[in-house]
């Protein structure tokens, strides 16, 4: 959620600067502003009538000590009006303080200066490639099609017991999986992080704490008896574990990491692009989390890049990093790289993960603060990435290392899975 005093300060680059998601703020913020100085009015006289109660309180006191009962009961007959007129006044300050709510959460957070102007995928911006396009044999299938020659994954099972986006994986699919899984958490520890296992499902205040509420409301497994959501990433859980949290400078920086399974119902989710591992309800996936001092959290945001570049690069897949548009960006990002690997099979570009700093919008809606040097009770800022979410690094896995032979797996990853070679 944007901070109401950068709303009030910079009102004309806030829009200017929203209108690079491609969102008409003018007429939200200006409702913002005026809620807000009636606000403002309300807690005043609020601020006033608890004043005057106090300061008539020590007179009825005064007057009782001095034997001045009749005076005191006329004094006494003010209170009992200000109290009344006080519930008024807090239920008017109240109803004031949500509708203002109301009307925030419906902002997204705004864009970074150096992010581009687009409206969709197609005008993101290409900053970083590596590795060469394997050339297939002639032959070559998608993994879809390698997965069921290999009897590795089984997407008509899991259509069966669950429905379509739900396979099963079996055998040295299911060693793959978990080889993947340890691997980046391995690699995750290594640089650091702090490994947490996070529950797969959480409330509605850990949801609107990291903004997938309200805005992804419909596309989050909601469990009504229960009033719970299933996790759509571990980032929701972690980043919640500081939520009312006030933090000390020297706390800087927090790194977690967490391996979850991760549901999203991608509504409308259809055809060719989607087939396979490509998009999936059920996912698994290694996030890693981190809080930072605002001042350090871009520079962070680098070091993060430059750690999944390292991932991609032990896996030996062609790659690419995306700053995303304006228009591709997620609601609650500041700036997003999105890293692609190459599916050769399929001979498209795959995301595999988004590298994002959210500034204090995330923190804001959570109040996770710190002390800094004076004293002053600040904002975090919050970070997060994919290192990695599982299903499309398989695809390209299968896809790009398939021979006649068998499927090679990467020598990096073959300590893990006990074999180097699927057949």
């Amino acid at each position: 959620m944007l901070e109401l005093n950068y709303i009030r300060e910079n009102t004309a680059e806030a829009a200017a600067r929203l209108s690079i998601k491609n969102v008409d703020a003018d007429g939200i913020l200006k409702q913002i502003l005026e809620i807000d100085v009636r606000r403002r009015e309300a807690q005043k006289e609020l601020d006033d009538n608890l004043a005057e109660s106090n300061a008539l309180a020590r007179q009825i006191g005064d007057l009782f000590k001095s034997g001045k009962a009749a005076e005191a009961s006329d004094l006494k007959a003010r209170t009992a009006t200000l109290k009344v007129l006080a519930k008024e006044l807090q239920e008017k300050f109240d109803g004031l303080l949500q509708e203002q709510n109301n009307l925030l959460v419906q902002l997204p957070n705004v864009p970074h200066p150096s992010v581009p102007r687009g409206k969709s995928a197609e005008d993101n911006e290409i900053v970083h490639r590596e590795g060469e396009i394997p050339a297939l044999y002639e032959g070559a299938i998608p993994h879809w099609d390698l997965a069921s020659k290999y009897d590795i994954i089984d997407f008509e099972l899991g259509n069966k017991v669950t429905g379509a986006g739900f396979p099963f994986y079996k055998g040295q699919g299911a060693r793959l999986q978990r080889a993947l899984i340890n691997f980046f958490l391995d690699n995750a520890i290594e640089a650091g992080y702090y490994e947490i296992q996070p529950p797969l499902v959480v409330n509605e205040a850990s949801g609107y704490g990291t903004g997938q509420l309200p805005d992804k409301d419909g596309q989050m497994y909601f469990c009504d008896l229960d009033k719970l959501y299933l996790i759509p990433t571990a980032e929701v859980p972690v980043t919640n574990i500081y939520r009312d949290v006030i933090l000390k400078g020297s706390d800087f920086p927090v790194k977690n990491v967490a391996y979850s399974n991760c549901f999203r119902r991608e509504a409308g989710s259809y055809g060719k692009d989607v087939r396979g591992l490509n998009r999936l309800h059920q996912f698994d996936k290694v996030e890693i989390v981190q809080i930072q001092h605002p001042e350090k959290s871009y520079e962070t945001l680098e070091e993060m890049r430059s750690y999944v570049t390292g991932l991609l690069r032990k896996l030996e897949l062609p790659f690419r990093i995306l700053k995303l548009c304006g228009g591709d960006m997620s609601f609650t990002s500041s700036l997003t790289y999105d890293f692609e690997v190459y599916s050769a099979a399929q001979q498209r570009w795959l995301e595999v993960s988004s590298v994002s700093n959210f500034e204090s919008f995330q923190a804001n809606r959570m109040k996770l603060r710190f002390k800094d040097e004076n004293g002053k009770t600040r904002l975090c800022h919050t970070l997060n990435g994919s290192a990695l979410a599982l299903p499309r690094i398989v695809a390209a896995l299968l896809e790009n290392n398939q021979s006649p032979e068998g499927i090679r797996i990467p020598s990096a990853l073959a300590k893990y899975t006990g074999y180097d070679t699927i057949r």
